[in-house]
């Protein structure tokens, strides 16, 4: 009995063919490649019948058992019968429990290309179901906020508190860095150009300025988007693979109620929060480029910020982080929502989640700044 993987071919009659197996099936020994013995069963002509005989076959692992399965895919194709009679008993478990599932949809991604104008037709529909899927959405959280006022409605107090420390303190070490370098930078940016004309210590309202009336809250929101909105859609979109969403629908819990209100108010609530130590993060990153860099006063530059930042800047920022506040948790809790049953869709859904919570932070900033200019704020 030899340790190399053997194969040897009989025709027994005129569709049947043998495959005689012996020696060592181990994925450390050299296997067969299947597509050799694809073309060596397609030069016996007119066969419609696999027969196997592994009474030579020493010791085998999951080797055999890919190569197998490769051959009966490739016999599905071709019309030919693979009969697995002749296999030791493990490897005819192996292969029918195989068989029996079935891949789920979506496990596996397949690039097909498609005309451009169908490409284009596709797009739009899309388009058109995710319009009307978001304001499907937004119109079941408001709904679940009027009944979240009214006191009916129902999730866990203690979710809640955890979610509201997970957006709140456990932020806290991602948002100081950020935005302390944030700070630093336009600090440094500015000094660049005022130091030509002796104008160091504007760099304190510029400074100021930046981060308390836009800045800040744009840093926040974008580091929540990429923290908490990729773990609020990976967490939902999870649920939704384990069916734990469908087991609330039948127990007659709202999913939205239980799982996107508590989330959407936990983020809302920090957000203000958030923006305000960003604030004071960015302002001291400016403050040590100031003073400790360019001989600035500290009494002097607190002066000139405290002087240039008005309530008005400092209110539209938490306007702003509060808006923020809203997109991300939606966007988070969206995607999630979205999320088909797979592993790979989880991870979409996250990616999904972050590029949404992004793209909707910048356009609620134009849009606001340009309210505020067009209101003289």
């Amino acid at each position: 009995m030899t340790n190399q993987c053997e194969i040897k071919f009989t025709k027994l009659d005129k569709e049947k063919l043998l495959l005689t197996l012996s020696g060592n099936w181990k994925l450390d020994n050299n296997i067969p490649d299947a597509s050799v013995i694809e073309e060596k069963i397609l030069s016996f002509s007119g066969i419609g019948y696999l027969e196997f005989i592994t009474t030579d076959v020493a010791e085998w692992d999951s080797g055999i058992l890919t190569f197998l399965i490769k051959i009966n895919e490739w016999c599905s194709k071709n019309n030919i019968k693979m009969e697995t009679g002749g296999l030791p008993q493990g490897v005819q478990r192996l292969l029918a429990l195989a068989s029996a599932v079935a891949e789920r949809e979506g496990a596996r991604r397949q690039f097909v290309r498609e005309p451009i104008l169908s490409q284009i037709g596709s797009g739009t529909i899309n388009f058109v179901h995710s319009t009307i899927e978001i304001l499907n959405f937004f119109g079941e959280v408001s709904v679940a906020f009027m009944r979240l006022l009214r006191g009916k409605a129902r999730f866990r107090r203690s979710d809640f508190l955890l979610i509201l420390q997970d957006c709140g303190i456990n932020a806290l070490p991602i948002v100081s860095l950020i935005c302390l370098l944030v700070g630093l930078i336009l600090a440094f940016i500015a000094a660049i150009q005022l130091m030509m004309f002796g104008a160091q210590i504007y760099i304190a309202s510029l400074v100021g300025i930046g981060m308390i009336r836009v800045l800040g809250a744009v840093m926040a929101g974008i580091i929540m988007a990429g923290r908490t909105s990729a773990s609020f859609a990976a967490q939902i979109g999870t649920m939704e693979v384990n069916e734990e969403i469908d087991a609330l629908k039948t127990t007659g819990i709202s999913p939205i109620e239980f799982l996107v209100l508590p989330r959407v108010i936990a983020l809302v609530l920090m957000m203000p929060l958030l923006c305000i130590f960003a604030d004071l993060m960015g302002v001291l990153g400016g403050f040590i480029v100031g003073v400790g860099m360019l001989d600035i006063g500290i009494t002097e530059y607190y002066n000139m910020t405290v002087d240039s930042v008005g309530i008005n800047n400092f209110l539209i920022g938490i306007f702003q982080s509060c808006v923020f506040g809203v997109l991300v948790a939606l966007a988070g809790c969206l995607r999630g929502m979205q999320c088909k049953r797979s592993a790979s869709a989880v991870g979409d859904a996250a990616t999904s989640a972050v590029v949404t919570g992004i793209i909707s932070i910048v356009i609620a900033t134009a849009i606001i700044t340009i309210l505020c200019n067009v209101l003289g704020i």
